[in-house]
């Protein structure tokens, strides 16, 4: 049986590219995944806009490697990108076990956004377009934190204590 993934992050951006949630399993390492997560975003950008992959398909595969993290992509229909960072090792990384983990992700931040007694903070001066959903860091999203950290933990990481 192979090892399991070594998840290092995981990253929630909107369709406008804000950050909705990222999510770090290595401490003292937060800065650099916020950067894996934004510099993910232009990879993931002219993927999906240069129709090499079919609409239908969400799953974007490898991204690129940086020092010791491979990142993953994925867009949801609702254009909501998730990015896993995963540890580099010597292991064979199976695209089944990363689209099995992308798709538990997607279903836990659909069940997150599609709670009707789910209330969103929105502040008036925010534009019309922005993603309604920015306020993920709030008390109210923690099911949602606590869904993506079991997740995690079902994959075998070991969460650092916060």
């Amino acid at each position: 049986m192979p090892p399991p993934l070594r998840l290092n992050a995981v990253a929630f951006i909107s369709p406008q590219n804000h950050p909705i949630l990222i999510r770090t399993f290595q401490r003292g390492d937060e800065l650099k995944y916020h950067y894996i997560a934004h510099t993910s975003l232009d990879v993931i950008e002219e993927r999906a806009g240069s129709g090499a992959t079919k609409s239908t398909d969400c799953y974007l595969g490898f991204l690129y490697a940086m020092d010791d993290v491979a990142a993953y992509g994925y867009v949801t229909p609702l254009k909501v990108k998730i990015v896993l960072a995963l540890a580099l090792t010597d292991s064979v990384v199976r695209d089944a076990e990363v689209i099995m983990t992308f798709k538990a992700l997607h279903m836990a931040f659909y069940q997150a956004v599609s709670n009707p007694f789910l209330k969103l903070d929105i502040a008036s001066d925010l534009p019309s377009d922005q993603f309604p959903h920015l306020v993920v860091g709030s008390a109210k999203w923690k099911r949602f934190r606590r869904r993506v950290d079991e997740i995690i933990r079902a994959l075998g990481n070991h969460m650092p204590p916060l």
